[in-house]
């Protein structure tokens, strides 16, 4: 690892990043954890490939506002949520950070990605975070493992889908954030039934899709009846 990397944000301003994503205010201790995780990824982002943003404040509104986001939708609790390339941690950590009852399984197949983000479990003390180095395809689960499947910018979404149908409890979701036009694609495939989209803050082409499987709505129906 080179030299130390800094951060010139206070926790102020890095709440300042945030507000455009939360609903109400973070408390000092969630804001200093996200300090605390920013100097980390800056630091290893000198030897390996974390992210391409350079600039402190886009890269708390991009990587942590826009995974934060989220939880304004999913009612996370103490669900079990599956982070899928999950890369430098994100969306998984800033929700956990967010929201510290949910079960985070962070799925990344990068040697390196994995060691980076062991560093972030144990600097910031996050409890109940499973660091899986395999991919989503190869994992060793079994079915109806999470509540929440989460991925951003993964690509191979059909794949991804399919493997989602198993890996889903009932009534589980998955949310995904994307361009547009994948939206709109993803929307129009069969056995999901999708939300509408709604616009990423700051962001005039991606969205948030989330949605379940048809059989997964249907079995939940059935035993309510």
């Amino acid at each position: 690892m080179t030299e130390e990397a800094t951060t010139s944000l206070s926790l102020a301003e890095i709440a300042n990043s945030l507000a455009p994503y939360i609903t109400a205010p973070l408390a000092d201790p969630q804001l200093a954890k996200i300090a605390a995780y920013l100097k980390l990824l800056k630091k290893w982002n000198q030897t390996i490939p974390l992210t391409s943003i350079e600039d402190d404040s886009e890269i708390v509104a991009r990587h942590f506002g826009e995974s934060i986001f989220a939880g304004r939708f999913l009612g996370l609790g103490t669900g079990r949520l599956a982070d899928v390339g999950s890369g430098a941690g994100f969306p998984g950590l800033p929700l956990k950070i967010v929201f510290p009852s949910v079960r985070v399984t962070l799925i990344e197949p990068n040697v390196k990605k994995c060691a980076f983000l062991r560093e972030v479990k144990e600097v910031l003390c996050l409890e109940s975070v499973e660091i899986a180095r395999s991919t989503y395809e190869n994992l060793a689960s079994p079915p109806e493992s999470f509540d929440f499947i989460a991925s951003r910018a993964l690509g191979g979404y059909r794949r991804l889908l399919q493997w989602s149908r198993q890996a889903l409890s009932a009534g589980g979701r998955v949310i995904l954030w994307l361009g547009v036009d994948d939206s709109t694609s993803i929307s129009r495939l069969e056995g999901w039934r999708w939300q509408l989209p709604v616009n990423i803050p700051e962001s005039k082409r991606r969205v948030l899709l989330i949605g379940q499987p048809i059989s997964s709505i249907v079995s939940r129906e059935t035993i309510s009846s």
